[in-house]
């Protein structure tokens, strides 16, 4: 009897051990909290130094009048003169300031060219403000520039290899402003869902609430699940995130296909299901040889040597079987099914729209 329980009960083992686990996150990467964001920056620069690859200045007034400016703010008046050099160019400079970034530390930024230079590689961008949506000066970028592409030409070819004309500096910008957000003296917080679900609000807010011992979370909205401070937290809303942000859930995603036709990607989620249906494709291939021949007059007479076209059209349809997909198949056996009838993903996306449209598809499509 105890061998025959041990049995059982190592039985029970491998059938939990081959159920498919359910796929659990953390809190932390399925929202963010509000407040807590990154601000964009942009800025207008120079970069110099550049190999003679940089603005024609006949042809960018803007890269021109900048120059000028600059070397007027320097003592150097160049006003009526003809500037011929190619070692400048205009930018636009691109960064990124994280949340509760403190005055002093650096940032990346990105340095895009603006006019008709051919590469910023072996560039210098010197300083340049960059500025916030409030117009704002919130950081100062300056470096040498790291180019992941690369221009080559001669007389009769040239090869270009990622894109030379966009460079980036790491550690290239020094914040000179901060944001002000007292995160520590908020009497709530909410958590904003990355992907928005009902269900998986609520989840949120049930695993928050089991955790904490009180009903402090409330799901507002698809989107939104609202925290309020418990007493014990107060002044500590950091400590409150940590502990909170680690909580693990399944969350719950809509049946949705989503579909790229410019590539030909298919994407079907977990969930998608479909009616009982049966689907035939066919390929109709059409051929056309062209095989002129010359036709040439008898001897001694006044006819002319003459080409006479020869066309051969052929069409040929390749038909497939009818494919029978059963009511309430898994997303492993809809695949199978689709594949047996031997198509490519632009087959396969027209079929899914078919499918789709006689109703027989419980699922979304979104079309990229």
């Amino acid at each position: 009897m105890r061998l025959f329980a041990a049995g059982i009960a190592a039985l029970a083992a491998l059938i939990a051990l081959a159920a498919p686990a359910h796929a659990a996150s953390r809190i932390k990467d399925l929202t963010s909290v509000e407040g807590v964001r990154q601000n964009q920056l942009i800025g207008y620069g120079l970069v110099v130094g550049l190999n003679g690859t940089g603005d024609t200045l006949n042809n960018i007034p803007f890269t021109r009048q900048s120059l000028q400016a600059m070397l007027e703010r320097m003592g150097v008046n160049i006003r009526g003169q003809t500037l011929r050099t190619g070692n400048v160019a205009a930018v636009m400079v691109t960064a990124n300031l994280p949340p509760f970034g403190t005055q002093g530390t650096r940032i990346d930024v990105t340095v895009s060219a603006m006019g008709d230079a051919k590469s910023l590689q072996g560039g210098t961008l010197l300083v340049t403000p960059l500025l916030g949506a409030d117009g704002n000066v919130y950081g100062v970028a300056q470096g040498s520039l790291a180019i992941g592409g690369f221009q080559a030409e001669g007389d009769a070819a040239k090869i270009t290899r990622g894109v030379p004309t966009v460079g980036r500096i790491s550690n290239g910008a020094i914040i000179e402003r901060e944001i002000d957000f007292a995160l520590n003296r908020l009497p709530n917080l909410r958590l904003a869902l990355r992907n928005a679900d009902f269900t998986t609000a609520k989840r949120i807010a049930a695993a928050i609430n089991d955790y904490i011992g009180a009903a402090t979370a409330e799901p507002l909205d698809p989107s939104t699940v609202q925290l309020t401070i418990p007493q014990q937290f107060r002044s500590k809303v950091v400590a409150l995130l940590t502990e909170i942000e680690q909580l693990q859930i399944e969350p719950d995603l809509p049946a949705k296909i989503v579909i790229d036709e410019r590539s030909g990607i298919i994407v079907l989620g977990r969930d998608v299901r479909v009616s009982t249906v049966a689907v035939a494709q066919g390929n109709l291939t059409v051929s056309i040889s062209e095989a002129p021949q010359v036709s040439q007059p008898a001897p001694l007479s006044r006819g002319r040597t003459r080409v006479v076209p020869r066309t051969q059209v052929g069409v040929q349809e390749d038909g497939k079987k009818l494919a029978l997909v059963q009511e309430g198949v898994s997303l492993q056996q809809l695949v199978d099914g689709l594949n047996a009838l031997g198509i490519g993903p632009r087959d396969m996306i027209a079929i899914l729209q078919a499918i789709k449209a006689a109703g027989a598809i419980q699922a979304d499509i979104e079309v990229m």
